[in-house]
């Protein structure tokens, strides 16, 4: 077959197996099926990333969008929410949801290809439309499982660092050890380097953070291009990963350029997963204004490992930065213990 024929073969199983069948209803439908008003529905379908139809006439809801709605009826904590809070969850979910579907699409179209050749090569007599309803079922089926797995065990890792710091509902002020780490010249590099060479730094520059931050109790809190933005429950943890970040670099043979990290500790909010605040923002300055290979933390920081063995600190003079009068840098070392002779 085509590539053409095979495109638009997997593309009339695919729809219907994900959407739980035929987009069948308009929007009064799914008012009279959920109770919810249209106005709601189409406000949450838009915050989820899906385009709606201004007709209210217009077919565009399936089984599974009326399911996904009733749920939404039921959880109380959003139904009961006002409507920016409402908005606000849709919107983030859609999002998170939209970014991992981009990532897997590739992943997801290549199993499913291969699947078919596979089915058709081992059984020649088997219709190619049941061999892409079959693949397509299998693969979408483990990667879900995959998914549901992955997402179990991130719940309660979070609701852990949650519970065990004392949080309860509602709770959205925490006090936590914030950081950045980026990767110095990366601009120049991104004019010089080739696109495989560019997603092979980083790959590189991904792995080698996200393992020292997960080794050392923390969590990343994103990726953005050059940047990882990580956090800790302690001061002491977020030290000892804002070192490893470091020296996993230096060990990655050169294929992760020079950090600068930063690392600030105090109160922020915390607001769908995500830090806000001047903890958040000492942060970010004190990476930028790091000189490349070091660690700079602030006062909050310094006061809460003062004494500790582990740690030795060199204090710098004050800086003026944005939005920030005057910037207190510490420069953070591991100390290293030398024998007795």
């Amino acid at each position: 077959m085509a590539s053409t024929e095979i495109s638009e073969l997997v593309q009339s199983v695919v729809e219907p197996y994900l959407l739980d069948g035929p987009r069948k209803y308009d929007r009064r439908q799914v008012q009279d099926l959920t109770g919810l008003p249209n106005n709601v529905t189409r406000r949450l379908w838009v915050a989820l990333g899906f385009p709606a139809d201004p007709d209210d006439n217009a077919v565009e809801y399936s089984d599974a969008d009326i399911e996904a709605a009733q749920t939404f009826a039921k959880l109380q904590v959003l139904s009961g929410a006002d409507v920016h809070r409402q908005t606000t969850a849709a919107r983030t979910l859609g999002r998170s949801m939209a970014r991992l579907a981009e990532w897997q699409v590739d992943l997801v179209t290549e199993e499913i290809l291969d699947r078919i050749a596979t089915i058709m090569y081992d059984n020649p007599d088997t219709d190619s439309k049941a061999a892409a309803r079959i693949a397509t079922e299998e693969v979408v089926t483990e990667f879900e499982t995959l998914q549901r797995y992955a997402f179990r065990r991130h719940l309660d890792a979070a609701l852990a660092r949650s519970l065990d710091a004392g949080a309860v509902a509602g709770d959205t002020l925490r006090v936590l050890a914030v950081g950045f780490a980026d990767m110095v010249g990366y601009t120049r590099l991104t004019r010089h380097l080739e696109p495989d060479e560019l997603s092979a730094l980083l790959e590189a520059f991904e792995t080698a953070t996200s393992t020292a931050i997960v080794a050392h109790g923390g969590w990343v809190i994103k990726n953005v291009g050059d940047e990882v933005m990580f956090a800790a429950a302690t001061a002491a943890d977020g030290a000892r990963i804002a070192l490893a970040v470091q020296e996993a670099a230096i060990a990655s043979h050169g294929v992760t350029q020079e950090l600068r990290v930063g690392l600030s500790y105090g109160g922020v909010l915390q607001r769908f997963g995500d830090l806000y605040g001047s903890v958040v923002n000492t942060a970010a300055r004190l990476t930028g204004v790091a000189r490349p290979g070091t660690v700079l933390v602030d006062d909050g920081v310094a006061e809460a490992i003062a004494g500790d063995p582990e740690f030795t600190l060199r204090h710098l003079a004050t800086v003026r930065v944005k939005g920030i009068d005057r910037l207190h840098g510490h420069v953070l070392r591991r100390n290293v213990i030398r024998p007795l002779v």
